[in-house]
């Protein structure tokens, strides 16, 4: 008879479950690697609970309508009839993608949770979407997780979610495609605490052939998932900003916090994977265009890893369903030394801002 154990062994940052044969001699006796688990806070369990919370239940919901969108945004683009137009203006725009993409994660979401608020970035027409639209399928590994107990309570009717069905339009027309991103945040009580980003184009330098596309998420007090998280190593600055949106405060402030390289990419959702995976160690638009749906989605991932995202203030932003869309007070974000952004903000830029 074949007598296994399975034991945990952790390395270079990530645990390996390994089983053992105990029946072969000691140098033997490693019989497979069973699979890697992802690191999770002590406090936090991987067993799965008899009937998941509904927040983690909306999240493996969120992941898996991202995916579709993901796909959809992919489809539109090869089509070559992208459907541009103007909303404010050259640099404000909506494309067949945004709004099918749009259309494919409220009507996916709403059917499975008809009472959470839903908000997204588009402004369309009310009408009937079509079945190949709707994403009903759950991110198995999701709910396998355990919630983090200050959100195993939570009901439908309080969790606001925040849609940007595609961030950085404007690269995307032009070509910029791993600037885009799919942006879906879940705020209770004014606080993001779930956000699901996926990239589309992800690998697309590869070329033909490439498998395209990846899916990140996160939870504060469960952790992150889908990347490798890194930082800028040593004391070096790298401020990450708009390449689209810029004007003189934008500068200045950029200018203002030293930074020893600048990095000038679309899309919030973009720039925040900037900081997480070290290309980056501040965000800095010290300029009223970004929006909610451009930043919840963001902000948890980013509270899951350590890090923050605040006003040029350095105050929290809220996402409850009755505040107003525009972080009118700019954005800044980090993963690390946020004190130091702040402190570096002149007294001309935050005269220039109104407050959120």
């Amino acid at each position: 008879m074949v007598s296994t154990r399975l034991a945990h062994i952790r390395f270079l940052g990530s645990t390996y479950l390994f089983m053992f044969d105990l029946n072969l001699p000691h140098s033997t006796r490693l019989v497979q690697p069973v699979k890697t688990v992802h690191w999770l806070p002590p406090s936090v369990s991987t067993t799965m609970s008899g009937n998941p919370a509904v927040v983690m239940r909306l999240v493996a919901s969120a992941y898996t309508v991202a995916e579709k969108a993901g796909a959809i945004v992919r489809r539109v683009l090869h089509s070559g009839e992208l459907g541009i137009v103007e909303k404010t203006g050259a640099n404000d725009l909506q494309t067949l993608a945004d709004r099918l993409a749009q259309q494919s994660i409220c009507a996916s979401l709403s059917k499975r949770f008809p009472k959470i608020t839903i908000i997204g970035e588009e402004e369309l027409p009310a009408e009937e979407v079509t079945e190949d639209l709707i994403e009903n399928g759950q991110a198995e590994e999701i709910l396998q997780k355990s919630c983090p107990a200050e959100y195993s309570g939570l009901k439908e009717e309080e969790l606001v979610v925040w849609v940007d069905p595609l961030d950085g339009t404007k690269e995307y027309t032009e070509g910029l495609l791993d600037n885009v991103t799919v942006l879906i945040g879940v705020a209770y009580g004014g606080k993001p605490i779930a956000g699901i980003i996926n990239q589309p184009f992800y690998n697309y330098q590869l070329g033909a052939g490439a498998s395209l596309g990846r899916t990140i998420w996160g939870m504060p007090g469960l952790g992150a998932f889908g990347f490798q998280l890194q930082e800028v190593q040593g004391d070096t600055r790298i401020v990450t900003t708009t390449r689209s949106h810029s004007n003189n405060v934008v500068t200045d402030c950029v200018a203002a916090m030293e930074p020893h390289e600048v990095v000038k990419v679309g899309g919030a959702g973009n720039k925040v994977i900037q900081l997480v995976e070290g290309r980056a160690s501040a965000y800095v638009f010290a300029s009223p265009g970004c929006k909610k749906w451009d930043t919840c989605a963001a902000e948890a991932i980013l509270h899951a890893v350590g890090g923050k995202l605040t006003d040029m203030r350095g105050n929290p932003y809220r996402y409850d369903a009755n505040v107003k869309h525009m972080n009118s007070a700019g954005v800044l974000a980090t993963l690390r030394n946020h004190e130091y952004y702040v402190s570096r903000v002149p007294q001309s830029v935050l005269q220039a801002l109104k407050s959120d």
